[in-house]
């Protein structure tokens, strides 16, 4: 009787404390995920996958402040998880540079599945996810659309109403930036680090 009580309250505070962590966080959670995702319903629906991990496989017996970081780290992999289901794509890259691996689908599926590759597929989207978010929002806007999304040139300016080539200018921009920014992670795939 006493077990069943303890665990009784053990659920109960888990609950209080899961409802307290995810209402205090929605918000901001659903803002860092719009600003990352094109649309607001895709938005939610990853949102409601962060809290479906949260109720299902957090055990919670941290303070509220290692929730909110818990949340944040499930929601940018859920954003990753997201882009990768969508379409996998090329990094930036110039065409013809060898010390550049042009294309993810090399790096991010592998049927094997061994954790050196699971380890170095996770390293590229975390990276990658950090360094879009060090662009200005017009350049992520463009880079995304174009590289993550498959949009050209055309839907981008249509759907923005930007001209073709303020976008163009984007987006070399954005590829500069992140070809830069992950000099290092191409340096150590090609093993040349």
């Amino acid at each position: 009787m006493v077990a069943t009580v303890n665990i009784e309250t053990q659920l109960h505070r888990r609950n209080v404390t899961i409802e307290r962590a995810a209402g205090a966080e929605r918000k901001r959670l659903l803002d860092f995920i719009r600003r990352r995702v094109r649309t607001h319903e895709d938005a939610e629906d990853i949102l409601q996958d962060v809290f479906y991990q949260l109720a299902t496989s957090y055990s919670v017996t941290e303070p509220i402040e290692k929730i909110t970081s818990w949340l944040f780290t499930v929601a940018r992999n859920k954003i990753i998880d997201w882009y990768r289901k969508k379409r996998p794509e090329s990094l930036p890259g110039g065409e013809g540079n060898p010390a550049v691996p042009l294309n993810l689908e090399d790096i991010l599926y592998d049927p094997r599945q061994n954790p050196d590759r699971v380890y170095a597929r996770s390293m590229v989207w975390t990276e990658l996810a950090d360094a879009l978010d060090e662009l200005p929002d017009e350049q992520r806007e463009v880079f995304v659309l174009h590289e993550l999304e498959g949009k050209s040139f055309r839907q981008i300016a249509d759907l923005t109403g930007e001209p073709l080539n303020t976008l163009l200018s984007r987006k070399r921009y954005a590829v500069l930036h992140l070809r830069e920014r992950l000099q290092e992670l191409y340096a150590e795939f090609d093993g040349s680090s």
